[in-house]
């Protein structure tokens, strides 16, 4: 049997790590071209954010990892804040996997801070990323779709989309705008085989939740672990686990397979139950 996307090529931001990385593993799997990108520092720019950034070493294992599902496979840096890194990863990763079917707007940071005394420095880095990133990765690859009459753009969300949470104003805006880019996105891609949907997990086993949970556990003083504080959060979940990437990815390959084309406009949340 021939795999559902043989012959597709999908770029994935953010995706050299968690949520991106196993949405890169499910889409090869099913026989997609896979090209993967995540900003990759050695923790340069961090800037107080949560992000997992990785380091340059980690682009040849997630290649090689990749290629091992046996399709076309381009890794490298790639910052969505910057509009000359978009085209050049854009440029060499159509060389490699072919013309972009498939847009996955999975890069993201995030960062425990309240609104008083909220940096703008802080605020415009997560906005930028999680919003202005891909609102700029699909303006670059949507026109292609629909010129070939066929395209699936993914954003990944959040619960906090629609659930507002303290102390995170900065990461519940940059969603709750995602979810709005995700509908006209939809809108305008519709006539031409072209569907944009949000998926939105609530907590996700990932070094970004890991750190973020970090970042809450120094500003309480340490007066509980990190691995306590992961515990008390799938505590609080009513399926009392924490959602793995692994089901974000394997909901993400069904959206974009030919059977999916009538899944547009939606925003699908992964939560266990949860609200939050």
């Amino acid at each position: 049997m021939i795999p559902p996307l043989t012959g597709k090529s999908a770029v994935i931001t953010g995706g050299l790590t968690g949520q991106g990385l196993a949405i890169a593993h499910a889409l090869a799997g099913i026989g997609a071209n896979v090209a993967v990108g995540s900003f990759v520092s050695e923790a340069a720019g961090r800037c107080g954010d949560a992000a997992a950034y990785p380091d340059p070493e980690q682009i040849s294992q997630v290649r090689t990892a990749l290629q091992a599902r046996g399709g076309k496979v381009f890794a490298a840096h790639l910052d969505v804040r910057d509009a000359a890194s978009i085209e050049a990863f854009l440029k060499a990763a159509e060389t490699e996997c072919g013309p972009a079917d498939i847009l996955v707007n999975a890069a993201g940071t995030t960062a425990e801070q309240p609104v008083s005394g909220h940096s703008d420095e802080l605020w415009l880095k997560i906005i930028d990323t999680n919003l202005n990133g891909a609102f700029r990765m699909t303006r670059s690859l949507l026109p292609g779709m629909i010129d070939r009459g066929w395209g699936r753009i993914i954003n990944i969300g959040s619960t906090a989309a629609t659930v507002g949470w303290k102390d995170n104003p900065a990461y519940c805006a940059s969603k709750s705008g995602l979810l709005g880019l995700t509908r006209c996105v939809a809108l305008e891609g519709a006539p031409h085989g072209v569907t944009c949907v949000m998926i939105s997990p609530t907590w996700v086993e990932t070094d970004l939740m890991r750190r973020n949970v970090d970042q809450v556990v120094e500003r309480e003083g340490k007066v509980r672990s990190l691995e306590e504080a992961m515990a008390e959060i799938a505590d609080q979940n009513p399926q009392r686990r924490i959602i793995q990437p692994e089901e974000v990815a394997a909901l993400a390959a069904f959206l974009c397979r030919e059977e999916a084309k009538g899944i547009t406009m939606e925003n699908i949340q992964i939560t266990g139950g949860a609200l939050w």
